[in-house]
């Protein structure tokens, strides 16, 4: 014969329902972190993103773009450059720089990083050709990684710029380089003349 299964003693129940509570919220704390990912996107595409110089030297146009892991839009725009690098892979390459490194120090300086997200965009040579500024939706990031994918001109977007060498005024050093175009050269990104 069979005996009869035992009965919960006391303070079992208890102990199961707090059990089920406690599974229930580690379940919406786990789903509102994004999951089990190890990383939110802004990381994964930061490390997955290849050295600068490699990325300059490879012959496919590239997209750097500047960002902190503290800054919120930073961490808006991820999911959409996350989806550009995805769909471009083959003919574009997506280059993070944390500002926050001290290794990226050099480049912060050399393109003049005052505020993120900062964009510097690259022709297939390696050669700059422009620069945005500030939160780019997915389709303006899309529309800059098209144009750089086919070498066409920058589409006009509030905070977008081309830029330009300086090497194509007068030479440092020569008499025709004026005070005037020293000054102008040497201004600092928040100059405002």
């Amino acid at each position: 014969m069979h005996s009869p299964a035992p009965e919960a003693g006391p303070g079992q129940r208890e102990r199961l329902i707090l059990l089920g509570i406690a599974i229930v919220l580690a379940a919406a704390v786990l789903w509102l972190r994004g999951g089990l990912q190890p990383q939110a996107p802004l990381e994964a595409l930061a490390r997955r993103s290849p050295e600068l110089s490699v990325a300059l030297a490879s012959g496919k146009p590239t997209l750097v773009e500047f960002y902190a892991d503290w800054c919120e839009a930073c961490r808006s725009m991820a999911p959409a450059m996350d989806a550009v690098e995805t769909r471009s892979r083959d003919q574009l390459n997506v280059v993070l720089l944390n500002v926050d490194n001290p290794r990226w120090l050099p480049e912060v300086e050399r393109y003049e990083v005052n505020g993120i997200p900062h964009l510097e965009l690259f022709d297939g040579s390696g050669s700059p050709v422009g620069r945005a500024i500030g939160v780019r939706s997915r389709g303006e990031l899309e529309s800059l990684a098209q144009a750089l994918i086919n070498g066409q001109p920058l589409p006009a977007l509030a905070g977008v710029g081309v830029t330009s060498s300086l090497a194509e005024g007068p030479a440092e050093g020569s008499p025709e380089r004026s005070a005037t175009t020293v000054s102008a050269t040497q201004a600092g990104p928040r100059s405002h003349g």
